[in-house]
């Protein structure tokens, strides 16, 4: 989905998180190297932050403040993702389990140039 979606405007933002498992223990140099050679991946990777309780990065308290989670605002675990339109306005959040390449391309209206009409692949 990046690549595909980059020159219209689309940017994804990674930033790892240690509060669910312990699943992300090491440094973010390790992390972003990881996931470059694992997984191909060329979007931005930021550094390690903390997105529940009260030294949650600012990002994530404004975030979960205008799109509420089911059952509560908190971040259930890894992967939940959030689409931001172009003014910084969050438009729509994913939960962990939803597959980057099956979220609703309906959302991304108004957030890249161009419209996919079907295709969904990442």
């Amino acid at each position: 989905m990046h690549t595909r979606l980059v020159g219209k405007g689309l940017r994804i933002l990674a930033f790892p998180c240690n509060q669910f498992g312990g699943q992300e223990p090491w440094a973010e140099s390790e992390i972003k190297k990881f996931v470059t050679e694992k997984y191909g991946v060329q979007f931005d990777m930021f550094s390690k932050i903390r997105v529940n309780g009260s030294d949650a990065d600012d990002l994530y308290k404004f975030l979960k403040s205008r799109l509420h989670g089911t059952l509560t605002n908190g971040i259930k675990w890894n992967f939940s993702k959030f689409l931001i339109d172009r003014q910084g306005q969050p438009v729509k959040r994913y939960s962990p389990t939803t597959a980057p390449n099956v979220c609703n391309f309906q959302s991304l209206n108004g957030c890249v140039s161009f419209l996919p009409t079907n295709d969904v692949q990442t």
